[in-house]
């Protein structure tokens, strides 16, 4: 009887099979200072997640007996309030804490709405052209032309300071960016033979536009997400600041510096200490984007 020989697979077939896709690529190709920015980032998303398990206090209670302690490390300072306490007594520490998780929560939806929306009449802009293209495109003049924040002014005097309208209001902002950017490259990207191509060959729009078109447009949408997300914090922080944010006692980043204008000259922590993590995460935010920018833009494959 002959003796079989185990099939044993060539390197090559398994270095194949080895080979990371999807978000385990990504990984590989970022470096250790980028690794750093990713954990940095997930750190702060857990701690606003965990809110309120790692708070000490109420963020809401008052002691006006321990009003205005200063942080750990400066005179006067109390050892149970690490980040001190503002006007009213309440602890800093539990209030930047829910602060981070409602204004990451607000910037979050407020971005995506803002993304899908200005993607849509983007790509339909581009692809379709014509009369809905010239619609869509009139729609954004008009958007950039009339201040924003004069139309979160309206809309917010019409139907009220809630939770719900501050966050569609917040993600009616910028989408006419996202708009111009993604109808220019939907114009550039549908001229490259490819694309023409696939047209040629009867495929249908939903497989040009997913397949084809999409992917060569994902890396500016990146950016300008990355952009926006700063702005839409501090688009937060204005309407906070002029009373028509999230309303008190409720903490939000913007809310926490809008109360603690009054005291930069004495007690300059109250509104440093959210303006610290509100520039900390929006830097990380754009330093991770600017690298996707060039980790997803398939041009450079």
């Amino acid at each position: 009887m002959t003796e079989t020989t185990a099939f044993a697979p060539s390197p090559v077939m398994s270095a194949r099979r080895r080979r990371p896709t999807g978000l385990a690529q990504l990984w590989d190709k970022a470096g250790p200072g980028m690794r750093l920015y990713f954990g940095l980032l997930g750190i702060m998303l857990l701690v606003a997640i965990l809110a309120p398990l790692l708070a000490p206090y109420d963020p809401d209670a008052q002691t006006l007996l321990a009003r205005l302690k200063p942080p750990v490390g400066f005179a006067g300072a109390s050892g149970d309030h690490l980040l001190g306490t503002d006007q009213l007594g309440r602890d800093m520490l539990s209030r930047t804490l829910y602060g981070l998780r409602l204004t990451l929560a607000i910037a979050f939806i407020g971005s995506f709405i803002s993304l899908l929306l200005g993607t849509t009449l983007g790509v339909v802009a581009g692809y379709a052209g014509g009369r809905i293209g010239g619609a869509i495109m009139a729609l954004v003049d008009v958007q950039i032309a009339v201040p924003f924040t004069l139309i979160a002014l309206l809309i917010i005097a019409v139907f009220g300071n809630s939770l719900p309208v501050l966050i569609t209001v917040i993600g009616f902002s910028g989408w006419e960016t996202y708009a111009r950017i993604v109808r220019a490259q939907v114009l550039s990207v549908s001229r490259m033979p490819f694309v023409e191509a696939a047209i040629s060959a009867g495929a249908p729009n939903r497989r040009i536009l997913f397949k084809h078109i999409l992917p060569n447009v994902s890396s500016p949408i990146i950016v300008v997400w990355t952009m926006t997300f700063s702005a839409l914090i501090l688009l937060e922080s204005s309407l906070s600041f002029l009373g028509l944010g999230v309303q008190p006692p409720t903490a939000t980043l913007g809310s926490m510096v809008g109360m603690g204008r009054d005291y930069l000259a004495s007690n300059a922590w109250i509104a440093l200490i959210p303006s610290l993590v509100i520039m900390f995460v929006s830097l990380l935010v754009l330093l991770i984007g600017d690298w996707l920018r060039d980790a997803l833009d398939v041009k450079l494959k």
